[in-house]
């Protein structure tokens, strides 16, 4: 598997048995503590194997740093990467550092899959269930943060989901088997799906009164704050996309906010929804939203109601 459908990370066969999956991701502080950036981010880069059904096995470092700044400052960042990969298993092995004016982190990682079990997001069917495994609307709290406008208890709920392994996730929907899978991050929900129904030449609906929405993020939202990603987003799906006219302008921002280390979207067939749900739950992810589901309309479109 390669590039060719957007796909989260690429797959190569080694022999019947066994199969890397590999990708690299990496992105600036998104948050004033060093050891929770490097611990989003690393959670951010192993998502992507994750996505894909498989297990991270070995990772890099992936670091620009600026040479003025106290190197206490990285060492901390590298910290929480490691503890995070440690959570997951995942040993850290080498990497590279730069000098660089804007700091930088993240993991090039290594992870593996049986052959022919790995979950591409060119697999759903109409008929299919869409279900999120996260929150969204870090990207609209991320950007309060740093225009000093959120309310600590916000940005904290907003860490503690960024920093939450897509793990119990990926391993909900290899239990039960699901036709096609994607993580939710920068190009945020309505993005990732498009590629999910470009690839699949189907189409989709997501109900907006579904979604798991941040404590917070709307109330932000409603003040103006919306990172210049997320309206990037919006205007990068209008061709793509139907609004029901019931949904406001910040409606159609939300769901596509630009997200860092979102949940698993998850394309399930009608029948396994119920297990998944079930799976989701016992293994412990932040939540199992049914938010849609996937249909024989025009090939590569969304409807998007309340």
């Amino acid at each position: 598997m390669g590039a060719e459908t957007g796909d989260d990370a690429a797959v190569y066969r080694i022999n019947n048995e066994t199969a890397l999956i590999v990708t690299v991701d990496f992105f600036p502080p998104i948050t004033d503590d060093p050891y929770e950036y490097g611990a989003i981010a690393a959670a951010n880069s192993l998502s992507d194997v994750y996505a894909m059904g498989g297990k991270p096995l070995i990772a890099l470092n992936v670091v620009g740093f600026p040479a003025s700044l106290d190197k206490e400052i990285l060492g901390k960042t590298l910290q929480g990467g490691y503890a995070k990969a440690a959570e997951a298993e995942c040993l850290i092995v080498g990497g590279h550092t730069v000098d660089d004016p804007e700091p930088k982190y993240g993991l090039s990682v290594i992870g593996v899959v049986e052959p022919g079990k790995q979950v591409s997001n060119a697999g759903a069917r109409p008929g299919d269930i869409l279900v999120l495994s996260k929150p969204i609307g870090t990207g609209i709290i991320t950007t309060a943060g740093k225009q000093g406008v959120v309310d600590p208890d916000v940005m904290a709920g907003a860490v503690q989901t960024m920093a939450a392994l897509n793990r119990p996730a990926s391993e909900a929907m290899q239990k039960v088997g699901v036709n096609a899978a994607t993580d939710i991050t920068g190009f945020g929900l309505m993005g990732h799906l498009k590629s999910m129904v470009k690839g699949s030449g189907v189409a989709a609906e997501v109900n907006l009164g579904a979604l798991p929405v941040l404590p917070g993020a709307r109330e932000l939202l409603d003040q103006g704050v919306a990172p210049g990603g997320t309206h990037r987003n919006l205007s990068s799906v209008e061709d793509v996309v139907t609004w029901d006219e019931s949904l406001t302008d910040n409606d159609r921002l939300l769901l596509c906010d630009a997200q860092t280390s979102g949940g698993l979207l998850i394309s399930v067939p009608a029948q396994r929804v119920d297990a998944l749900v079930a799976a989701l739950r016992e293994e412990g992810a932040a939540c199992a939203a049914v938010v849609g589901r996937v249909t024989d309309g025009p090939a590569g479109t969304i409807h998007a109601t309340r």
